[in-house]
């Protein structure tokens, strides 16, 4: 008797996309999901939407980030702007002590001179080291398969 009202409801559930009328569109997604794919990753910086990121392309998003996450626009980055958006792993409303280790081996990483902050130019340089271990054939462009294969590549 069960199977009598779960095979419709699934058959519904999956079914229900054909049932919208051809010009429906999905409403938008609420803005706590994470992006599509395709405005994800390396690809967001396409602006030309040629399927491929180049080293100008690259470079512009770079220092677009900068400016968005310099949030008093004083032209460097403490540790807490730079990580200010960066969510808690899990349903943990604080970061976890190993994701707290990360975020400041990177924050060292990127700041040269250990002065405390980061400025564009140190950032910028972290930038040009990840487009060049993304660019495997070294032609000044990359894509996301690209760049997936230099990152496994580095493991």
């Amino acid at each position: 008797m069960l199977k009598l009202f779960v095979i419709p409801a699934v058959a519904l559930i999956l079914g229900a996309p054909a049932l919208a009328a051809p010009g429906d569109r999905p409403a938008a997604a609420p803005a706590t999901e994470r992006p599509s794919r395709g405005s994800a990753g390396i690809m967001r910086y396409d602006t030309n939407k040629d399927g491929v990121v180049d080293r100008a392309e690259w470079k512009a998003g770079q220092e677009a980030r900068f400016k968005q996450l310099d949030t008093n626009n004083d032209g460097k980055l403490t540790e807490a702007e730079l990580f200010a958006r960066t969510s808690a792993v899990g349903n943990s409303v604080l970061a976890s002590d190993r994701q707290v280790e990360r975020q400041s081996a990177y924050f060292q990483r990127l700041d040269a001179n250990k002065d405390g902050v980061v400025t564009l130019e140190e950032f910028m340089a972290q930038a040009d080291r990840n487009f060049a271990r993304c660019d495997v054939n070294k032609d000044g462009r990359t894509d996301t398969a690209e760049c997936r294969q230099a990152l496994q590549r580095n493991r």
